[in-house]
């Protein structure tokens, strides 16, 4: 008789033939610039701990205020018994901040998608997607149930020929796109693609969940980095990059953000997010606020990292952001790359299938605000030192 599980041993065995098998790497310490993994002190350059706002002090004394004075869960949902008046007063600041009408805050990034998609389509509905949408997106379409038509990435052109083709046979659209897509680092033509759902009265979403604390003025995000504030119907956020803490936010028209808090499921039916995570949101979009300092560094370090690594050989992709793809083709490759690194103090992780499309293996490097010069001198050397050994560069 077959095991019921033999379909797992199996694939496991394949994934670990192709080198997709995940091994998690277990943290000891804060994510700062050096960190602790696995019981060895490492060089950062994989979080998603942009500014360095993680480990801030004005984040962590909010965080210990809360708690103390609201204890550690809210123990209800929010639209019962879980709304807690740092829960408003988050919401109003990211507004401020974003240069919104309202602000809906939500467990995750992730959450935030799957919360906002399903009440704005439907069956009867289409759903215009980028090719390379992160996975939050592409669920929270499928979960809508509306018809999703893919164009290509990062493409105005493409989304109006399928615009013209397909719109016609549904009831209402919405074109969504990430703002910055997660693994490549590139950036998606807003503005072009604004330009086609105005023209067809479709209604607007973009991810900016590496946008925010990144682009724009003082991390205002890729709508403020396109100066279409007022224009997108919304915006998807998260706190738990370069905010430094956790939770997803939908900003963008009153009547949107409303109606959301009606109709959206994880905001009804899951936990309200806890206080001490909450006050720490907030205590972040503060301190961004009121200097654009940490985003300077930030792109700082970043102008510094590619040019030396494009110096070296590597190759860094299409990348125009803080995010720094190392370009190495197959799974195994990589997963070997960043293993030596690892060895020798260096903390990237390899990213490969289905992350990535097969053959487009890379390490994905995370630059901060918080690492030095000599941090990134001493990540520099050491991508040299790996990259000649294996051959990925020139000895």
């Amino acid at each position: 008789m077959t095991d019921k599980f033999d379909f797992i041993r199996e694939d496991t065995a394949a994934l670990k033939e192709a080198g997709l098998f995940i091994h998690l790497r277990t943290i000891e310490s804060p994510p700062g610039s050096w960190m602790v993994v696995d019981g060895k002190k490492v060089l950062n350059l994989c979080t998603n701990n942009y500014l360095g706002l993680a480990t801030h002090p004005r984040l962590v004394e909010a965080a210990h205020e809360a708690l103390d004075r609201l204890g550690v869960g809210p123990t209800a949902v929010r639209s019962i018994a879980g709304t807690l008046s740092l829960h408003v007063e988050l919401e109003r600041k990211v507004a401020e901040f974003k240069g919104v009408e309202d602000a809906l805050y939500v467990q995750s990034g992730f959450c935030a998608n799957q919360a906002a998609i399903p009440p704005l389509v439907g069956k009867e509905d289409v759903i215009f997607s980028d090719r390379l949408n992160h996975a939050s997106i592409i669920d929270g379409c499928r979960l809508s149930r509306a018809k999703i038509i893919v164009y290509e990435h990062c493409d105005p052109t493409d989304l109006e020929a399928k615009v013209k083709e397909h719109l016609s046979d549904y009831r209402r659209g919405i074109v969504i796109t990430d703002g910055v897509f997660s693994m490549d680092g590139d950036v998606a033509p807003l503005d072009g693609i604004y330009e086609v759902a105005e023209r067809y009265g479709l209604m607007t979403m973009v991810d900016d969940a590496h946008g925010e604390g990144v682009l724009g003025h003082g991390g205002r995000g890729i709508v403020d980095h396109f100066g279409l504030h007022g224009k997108f119907d919304v915006e998807i956020g998260t706190f738990s990059k370069a905010f430094g803490v956790v939770g997803g936010v939908i900003a963008g028209k009153k009547i949107v953000v409303d109606y959301l808090r009606q109709k959206a499921r994880p905001f009804l039916f899951s936990n309200a997010v806890t206080a001490t995570d909450t006050a720490a949101c907030l205590a972040a979009v503060e301190v961004l606020s009121e200097s654009t300092e940490l985003v300077d560094r930030l792109w700082e370090n970043t102008r510094y990292f590619k040019e030396e690594m494009k110096k070296l050989g590597f190759d860094t992709g299409a990348s125009v952001t803080p995010i720094t793809p190392v370009m190495l083709g197959e799974a195994k490759l990589a997963q070997a790359f960043s293993r030596r690194l690892f060895e020798e103090g260096v903390f990237a992780m390899a990213i490969g299938f289905p992350t990535v499309p097969r053959g487009q293996a890379r390490i994905r490097v995370m630059v901060s605000a918080m690492l030095s010069r000599d941090d990134l001198d001493y990540g520099l050397e050491k991508f040299a030192l790996v990259g000649k050994e294996l051959g990925v560069i020139e000895a």
